[in-house]
């Protein structure tokens, strides 16, 4: 039986230049990314900040000190990215906000996307975890892993940002 490569062997080719490696690498982590987006990033963005996280990884590789921490460190160019792509997006609507008209949304697609603009109301220490849980449907083991957040954290901030976003819900209907 063939083994999967690991992170660590995959970096390591990727740093030599393949790019299939680095497709194996995108295909790993493309959830965990998408995630920390989706807590940032409205859903519409998404696809292209994406491109821009994996695009700028792929350019930056050679900074990563430690290859077993590749996931906070992705995660973390997720989070820059969104703030980054959020502030050029908010100037460029500044300028042409008398030409841009609200679109007509389905109410499933409005409820999903209301109760994603709740989620990015809650603190940082929710959000992330309950996007990552609910959208990506990453276990907290996972979430762990990749975060770089203990087992117990995950679990406390699954658990009290689902609390809040609960009463947050009911309060709405």
């Amino acid at each position: 039986m063939i083994s999967e490569p690991t992170d660590q062997e995959l970096l390591k080719r990727s740093l030599r230049g393949d790019h299939e490696a680095y497709a194996d690498l995108f295909g790993r982590y493309a959830p965990l990314a998408r995630g920390v987006m989706l807590a940032r990033t409205p859903q519409s963005d998404i696809d292209d900040a994406m491109q821009e996280v994996f695009l700028l990884s792929w350019r930056r590789l050679r900074s990563l000190k430690n290859e077993g921490a590749y996931a906070p460190w992705l995660a973390t160019i997720a989070r820059r990215t969104a703030t980054s792509y959020l502030r050029s997006q908010c100037r460029r609507l500044a300028r042409l906000r008398h030409f841009v008209r609200p679109s007509q949304q389905s109410s499933t697609i409005g409820a999903v996307n209301e109760i994603l603009e709740e989620i990015r109301t809650l603190p940082d220490a929710y959000r992330e975890p309950l996007i990552l849980r609910l959208v990506e449907q990453m276990s907290g083991e996972q979430i762990a892993k990749h975060t770089g957040l203990s087992p117990g954290s995950v679990r406390v901030n699954l658990h009290r940002g689902m609390k809040i976003l609960r009463k947050r819900l009911e309060d709405m209907s």
